[in-house]
């Protein structure tokens, strides 16, 4: 694309990257079990990998987390930092350990979510971030489009959606009433 100087403007290398990756546009549900899912198999890999380590799957939790909110349709934001700690609870379960039992599996459930909680807490605070910042761009793109809307309709010499009707005032001339004649008076 050329600018008003008729020169071509080069794109940055890191732009051309970042815009082959997806950009798909997931529900609120969709959202949260892309994170569910995503997390639970990364948890199973690190059992297997590399032998249950927190700092692992806090790490990979991070970046899931800002996918998630990325990826999140514009009218399902709120639902990103919601889902995003309960993708964190499910992923969990395979690397808590604990003994055999509904009552040890639980207890080390529960103690591996407060172990954890600085990761929980900066996932869901990234993906809170990212789903406020794409909030408001959102409603400042809504905001504008009408404005652009009525300057290019005025341009066109059309009137504005936003102009002002004339309205008959103090002043105005009325108008003579015309007496429509319907077919059944005829």
């Amino acid at each position: 694309m050329g600018t008003a100087g008729g020169r071509v403007r080069a794109v940055p290398p890191v732009l051309l990257a970042l815009r082959r990756f997806p950009n798909p546009r997931l529900t609120g549900i969709g959202a949260g079990l892309f994170a569910s899912l995503t997390m639970f198999v990364l948890a199973c890999l690190d059992r297997l990998l590399f032998d249950s380590s927190e700092i692992v799957y806090g790490l990979l939790f991070l970046p899931v987390s800002a996918l998630t909110a990325l990826w999140v349709r514009p009218a399902d934001l709120v639902t990103a930092p919601i889902s995003v700690p309960i993708a964190f609870a499910v992923g969990v379960f395979p690397i808590s350990g604990g003994s055999d039992g509904f009552g040890g599996q639980t207890m080390a459930l529960v103690t591996a979510l407060a172990v954890h909680a600085g990761w929980l807490y900066g996932g869901t605070l990234i993906a809170g971030l990212i789903a406020s910042v794409r909030k408001v761009r959102h409603m400042r793109a809504r905001r504008r489009y009408p404005q652009v809307q009525g300057r290019t309709g005025a341009e066109k010499g059309r009137p504005s959606p936003r102009a002002p009707k004339k309205v008959a005032g103090a002043g105005a001339q009325p108008q003579p009433v015309r007496a429509d004649r319907s077919r059944a008076a005829r």
